[in-house]
């Protein structure tokens, strides 16, 4: 699934190649992508409004239009948002759910393998209120060790878990929760609460740390994501632990162990450093 480097990559795409585009036409081929609108309805708000700005929140790609309102896009495991100047391969454009044809003779494919990921508009009021629970943006800079340490506070919840929590931090994924508790030495079984400051510092620098590499590298890509160009993206040959099991730990050489009892999710760690 995209997490928050993924989807920044893809939105920072987007707004460098289609800002100041005009919407000239929509396509929808799958429906069932679209939420909270149906295929007309999402036509006539898109179609004729220009795009002003492409950003991200959390895990969300927004496409902000002329007329206020937002496409928002949350890829989840296989959606990607492709840019088609004529050159998009067919087996990309096959499984484009949906298309926004540009006024320069382009089109921004939603494609989705596996239709999992979700398409809809909102007013910038629902969208307020769509994203009124998510927690803080890790790359802000209100988030501090002190905050962080205040975010966990009392948690019994695994530390690994309460990363993943949108409404604790958001953005992260099971990749990277697994990169920064290794990087700050930190076993992902342990309660949340029972983190001591100076591991919340240590923690805030690895989560911040793996965040802006991974952006710098374009993204992870295991199988089906891909950047805005249809690029791969390069952070994982950079992968610590992550998709590593059962090779050295490249701070100690201790074998790095796998399991899913933390929270039914593949959790990779070196049981000798993290602590």
């Amino acid at each position: 699934m995209p997490e928050l480097p993924e989807t920044e990559t893809i939105a920072r795409d987007l707004d460098q190649t289609v800002a100041g585009r005009r919407i000239d036409r929509v396509v929808v081929r799958r429906a069932d992508v679209l939420r909270e609108t149906s295929a007309p309805r999402f036509a006539r708000r898109v179609a004729g409004t220009t795009i002003e700005r492409c950003w991200r929140r959390a895990k969300l790609v927004v496409i902000s239009l002329s007329s206020g309102e937002r496409i928002v896009v949350q890829p989840r495991f296989t959606g990607a948002l492709l840019i088609d100047d004529g050159n998009l391969p067919a087996a990309e454009r096959r499984y484009s759910t949906v298309a926004l044809m540009l006024d320069d003779g382009r089109a921004l494919h939603y494609r989705d393998i596996r239709r999992l990921g979700t398409v809809t508009v909102m007013s910038p009021a629902r969208f307020e209120q769509y994203t009124s629970s998510l927690g803080i943006e890790p790359l802000d800079r209100a988030f501090t060790a002190a905050h962080l340490s205040a975010l966990l506070r009392g948690r019994r919840q695994s530390i690994k878990k309460t990363l993943m929590d949108q409404r604790v931090v958001a953005g992260i994924g099971n990749i990277y929760a697994n990169e920064a508790l290794w990087r700050a030495g930190i076993d992902p079984s342990r309660a949340a609460g029972s983190i001591a400051n100076s591991e919340a510092d240590a923690l805030r620098r690895g989560i911040v740390g793996v965040l802006r590499e991974s952006i710098a590298a374009r993204g992870t890509s295991f199988r089906d994501y891909r950047d805005a160009r249809g690029a791969r993206g390069g952070f994982v040959e950079r992968l610590a632990v992550y998709g590593r099991a059962g090779e050295p730990c490249p701070r100690c050489a201790a074998r790095l162990i796998e399991t899913h009892a933390i929270d039914g999710r593949t959790t990779v760690l070196c049981a000798r450093c993290q602590k």
